[in-house]
This record gives C-alpha cells, structure tokens and sequence, in this order.
C-alpha cells in the first residue's frame, strides 16, 4: 500500500522534513508521481514490529521491581 509523505510521517512519528530528508538520502524508497513522493509502507514492516518490542522490553525493564541486595542486611 502506498502512502504519501504526511501519511508515513505519522505512522512513523517523524517530521515531515525528516521523511523527506530520508527520502534524498535514499534510506526510505520511494515513487514520485510528478506531484508528490509516494512510499510503500511495507518497508517498514520489520521496523515497526522491532520498535514495538524494544518499547515492550522498555516497559518491562521499567516495571521490574528493584531487588534487594543480600549483602545490606550483612554487618560484617
């Protein structure tokens, strides 16, 4: 499914700018129809997924409870 630029920017949380600045660079493919960039979002399958499970891990990290040091209670 293609996309314009605004489109993918929004889906990818990114400025407008950015998308396009990718675009230039070659690190986002993309058609121009003469009028605007069209992009095919399933490029950017794999990044989405990898994205959700780094904020997955990040909650999880976040949530995980300090555990107590065995060596406080210890008075040598």
């Amino acid at each position: 499914m293609y996309k314009t630029v605004s489109e993918t920017a929004k889906d990818l949380s990114m400025p407008e700018e950015m998308v396009l600045r990718y675009i230039y660079e070659g690190r986002i493919k993309a058609v121009h129809d003469g009028e605007q960039f069209l992009i095919n979002s399933d490029q950017f399958d794999t990044y989405l997924e990898q994205l959700k499970l780094l904020k997955e891990e990040m909650e999880l990290w976040q949530n995980t409870p300090i555990p107590d040091d065995m060596d406080v209670r210890d008075e040598d």
